[in-house]
């Protein structure tokens, strides 16, 4: 294997070599669940599930750590407006989480820790870093603690920015501060929180900082130095710049390779709860298949952004029953097991440079392409050669229509009804045609096809698509 992925702190393509021969680490930030998923945020999902196929099918055994931030300022204050508990709201909108991600057929992490669960590891790192310099509690008694920003002279080297150059966030707490651009690793409590949302400490009360709490749960589950650390664009600072920073500065090798997804857009901006441009993952798959869904999210190269639209989604739709109505023609069905080396060499190619997602999706098409021309020549030996290469490029893509993970809810969306109910109308014809009743036989034939269906006889029984 040969991956090369983009290297943010070097700002070009490089050679992906693990820390172990037959292992890869990756550790992704997971939501702060304070409502729930849009497609912004199961893009995320869905990069990670493909990067996790595509080393799996390398032969490497994949470890993906992937957290819940499930108390935070934000959780704190949407609860309250709802007037239930911070942790009622944090658990419902975990399940959200879940269901975003059975819908779009990802893998669920090997594991998904709680920041809540993670509270006497995070008291022993803002220890490692007190001992060391870096880190300081508040001198006015809030029981807050900060990382001390100037006590590192790396800072800022992976989103490539000087110390010199930052200005403190517009909505920072400045109080006990030593420095505005220092961080909180620990937030003292406040009169007007509920008494559940902090744990003791040495600092008093209180609870953790966001950027804590990952260090926290990579550095406890993958250990001191691990491959991949990811996540959306926005988070490669201040939130993995943070990270970074307090981790190393703590003693540890930490990620050695940084992978950040683009936005998807509405009007050009990112998408997110707080403008209101969201598309909730439920809604969006109750009006598209999933399938068709994640495809949409797919074939863009991951640092590249989307722009939503309903157009795209039905493009995205069509370009999935082009596949699917191959496949149908050839037969496919089952589960499927394949060899890597039956990839095309294209795909191959395409997916280790940088996980080069619209390139690969470009080589199914060109082999659906040959495989129908094999089908219309009866030559059903490369026909079925086209399948089993389709099939195993949509397996790393996680689209393949027979993995039990589609079937298990019979298929996308209704389609295993709708298979059903056109069979069964279908069943009526063929036994109008035996009786020779041509009028019923032709009726249905034409409501069918104003229905959007296409109707072949074969030898070897009727093939309907859409």
């Amino acid at each position: 294997m040969s991956f090369h992925l983009y290297d943010e702190r070097a700002g070009r393509l490089t050679e992906f070599v693990p820390l172990k021969p037959d292992e890869v680490s990756i550790y992704h930030c997971g939501l702060t669940v304070q409502a729930p998923p849009h497609l912004g945020h199961i893009r995320k999902e869905v990069v990670f599930d493909v990067l996790r196929r595509w080393f799996t099918v390398q032969g490497y055994r994949v470890r993906v750590v992937a957290n819940v931030t499930d108390i935070d300022d934000k959780i704190l204050a949407k609860s309250a407006a709802q007037g239930i508990e911070w942790y009622e709201l944090a658990y419902a909108m975990e399940l959200e989480l879940h269901r975003a991600y059975q819908a779009l057929g990802c893998r669920p992490p090997n594991y998904e820790p709680r920041a809540t669960g993670h509270i006497p590891e995070m008291i022993e790192l803002i220890h490692a870093l007190i001992d060391r310099g870096h880190a300081y509690p508040a001198l006015d008694g809030s029981g807050d603690v900060y990382f001390d920003v100037l006590s590192w002279a790396d800072y800022g080297e992976l989103s490539n920015q000087r110390v010199e150059d930052m200005a403190p966030a517009p909505d920072a707490d400045p109080r006990g501060k030593r420095d505005p651009r220092d961080f909180a690793l620990w937030k003292g409590s406040k009169p007007d929180e509920p008494a559940t949302a902090s744990w003791p400490s040495p600092w008093g009360r209180g609870r953790p900082g966001w950027h804590l709490e990952c260090s926290a749960m990579s550095l406890k589950y993958l250990g001191s130095q691990f491959d991949i650390h990811g996540g959306g664009l926005d988070l490669r600072f201040p939130h993995h710049e943070n990270e970074l920073a307090q981790s190393r500065a703590a003693g540890h090798g930490f990620a050695k390779y940084w992978m950040h997804n683009a936005f998807v857009t509405m009007a050009g901006e990112k998408m997110s709860k707080s403008l209101g441009n969201s598309a909730l993952v439920s809604e969006v798959t109750r009006q598209y298949a999933p399938r068709a869904v994640r495809l949409y999210l797919v074939a863009p190269h991951y640092r590249s952004p989307i722009e939503f639209s309903p157009t795209s989604l039905t493009e995205a739709s069509a370009q999935l029953d082009r596949i699917d109505s191959f496949l149908e023609r050839a037969g496919a069905a089952g589960e499927l097991q394949f060899d890597p080396a039956q990839l095309p060499a294209e795909f191959v190619t395409a997916m280790d440079d940088d996980l080069g997602t619209p390139a690969a999706v470009a080589v199914i098409f060109d082999a659906v392409k040959q495989g129908n021309r094999a089908i219309d020549a009866g030559d059903r030996v490369a026909a079925e050669q086209a399948m089993t290469s389709v099939r195993a490029m949509l397996d790393v893509l996680g689209l393949d229509p027979h993995d039990p993970v589609w079937a298990a809810r019979g298929g996308d969306d209704l389609s295993g009804v709708v298979d059903g109910l056109v069979n069964l109308v279908l069943e009526q014809r063929s036994q109008a045609r035996a009786r020779k009743d041509w009028a019923t036989a032709d009726a249905i034939r034409d409501q069918l096809a104003a229905l959007g269906l296409t109707i072949e006889d074969t030898p070897d029984g009727v093939r309907w698509n859409i």
